[in-house]
């Protein structure tokens, strides 16, 4: 990987398409540490500590690189655009229009990215308001001596919610240019830099807590065997023989030729996990706003904490349905079938049409059903050790960051090499 890193900056325009994706990298780090106008800096700092693992809140604070707690211009972080991706691709099965422009090509496409950019802001005008409120009223930062928001008028907070909103739009404009002039997909780039930057504190804070440094450095090994794993699991596929029959055009033979169809053992990534725990965050949120002393709130604070046994069942089975909702949703074995009729192709042993679509629905559920178990497994393994070793703080890699990280690494490194191959290919001459 280094290597592959080193000739990229040995050649010129990769250099300058590295050298712009790390500077918009940096942009995106400055503008998370930039408060939002009418946000008591030092108050904020004093409080971001009892909220770290508050559920929703948590979990968009690690996409947002620590700025939603911070309540600082990039505070929603590229959770807005991600909601939205996934909205508008679960929108195509309910919506005919939708999969008539998904099928029309690169005009179809433009258009649904138009639609996700409108449905992002959106999502950030409304979740702006949610958390601005919710940092007025007290309830972003339980039993916290002192108000984060300086002054909590209607023009202070109208001004927070236009200036978070317009963060958003700048983020997903930032992404957009990384993937367009830049190295890799963009917005990935982004969630990644958000979780990397956190790194080192949450590393330092179990040293200084009450793990130590046996519990540190068994921290680590877990981490590393985790990361393994992934990088196994992600690059594992199953590979659907494909043969194309042999058909003459003129004077001229096409086909007869013999490939592939590659399904990844995680089809749905790492989208399973982020639905489940939204999900489960959601009741959490609610309870915040009810009466303390009713039973139902009660039973939610109890039962739905991220070490209590109901907590990680019912996140357990919602990570495994919607490992098979999504995978449902972009797979699409008819589709492929057709495709394959049209151009001549077939499965070895399978005829083509309605036989073709059963084996291939037979062959995704049972790698899905892998897939799926071992998203369960590299989603609870994290909470399992911090409970086994008695840690106050929270994994500082869980499941869901060290599956984001390891895939958008390899991605990243695999298009280096694609365009190193690109521009260093070895000719006849050569």
């Amino acid at each position: 990987m280094l290597s592959a890193f080193m000739q990229a900056f040995r050649t010129p325009d990769l250099r300058a398409k590295l050298l712009f994706t790390l500077g918009i990298m940096a942009l995106f780090r400055l503008g998370s540490i930039v408060p939002t106008p009418g946000v008591d800096v030092a108050a904020a700092e004093f409080c971001v500590g009892q909220a770290e693992d508050q559920g929703l809140f948590g979990l968009i604070n690690i996409f947002s690189g620590g700025a939603l707690l911070q309540l600082s211009v990039f505070a929603l972080g590229i959770m807005p655009y991600i909601t939205a991706s996934i909205i508008i691709q679960l929108l195509r099965v309910v919506i005919p229009k939708f999969e008539e422009l998904h099928k029309e090509g690169q005009s179809g496409t433009a258009k649904l990215t138009e639609y996700t950019r409108y449905l992002t802001i959106g999502l950030a005008l409304l979740q702006s308001s949610t958390f601005v409120a919710t940092a007025a009223s007290g309830q972003l930062f339980p039993g916290c001596p002192q108000p984060v928001i300086a002054e909590a008028t209607p023009v202070t907070l109208a001004l927070m919610v236009v200036t978070m909103t317009a963060g958003t739009g700048l983020i997903m404009w930032l992404g957009e240019l990384v993937t367009e002039r830049g190295i890799g997909n963009g917005m990935s780039l982004l969630i990644f830099t958000s979780i990397v930057a956190q790194f080192p504190s949450n590393m330092l804070s179990i040293v200084r807590g009450s793990g130590g440094a046996g519990k540190f450095l068994a921290v680590i090994a877990i981490v590393l065997v985790a990361t393994a794993a992934v990088i196994f699991v992600e690059q594992a596929q199953r590979r659907i023989p494909v043969q194309y029959a042999k058909r003459m055009v003129g004077r001229r033979q096409y086909g007869g030729s013999t490939t592939y169809i590659p399904v990844k053992i995680n089809t749905a990534g790492v989208i399973p996990v982020i639905f489940a725990s939204s999900l489960l965050a959601m009741p959490m949120l609610v309870a915040q706003f009810g009466n303390q002393s009713s039973g139902w709130v009660n039973w939610i604070m109890t039962n739905l904490q991220q070490t209590h046994p109901v907590y990680l069942t019912a996140y357990g089975v919602l990570i495994l349905f919607f490992a098979f909702f999504y995978t449902a949703i972009t797979f699409n074995p008819e589709e492929i079938a057709d495709n394959m009729k049209r151009y001549g192709g077939f499965i070895p042993g399978i005829r083509a049409g309605e036989p073709t679509v059963r084996y291939l629905t037979y062959v995704i559920n049972r790698v899905t059903t892998a897939g799926s178990i071992y998203l369960v497994v590299l989603a609870l393994a994290p909470t399992a050790a911090v409970i086994a070793m008695g840690l106050t703080q929270a994994l500082p890699f869980g499941g869901t960051t060290i599956l984001i990280m390891v895939g958008v690494g390899l991605q990243t490194v695999k298009e280096i090499n694609s365009q190193l191959q690109q521009r260093h290919y070895e000719g006849f001459l050569s």
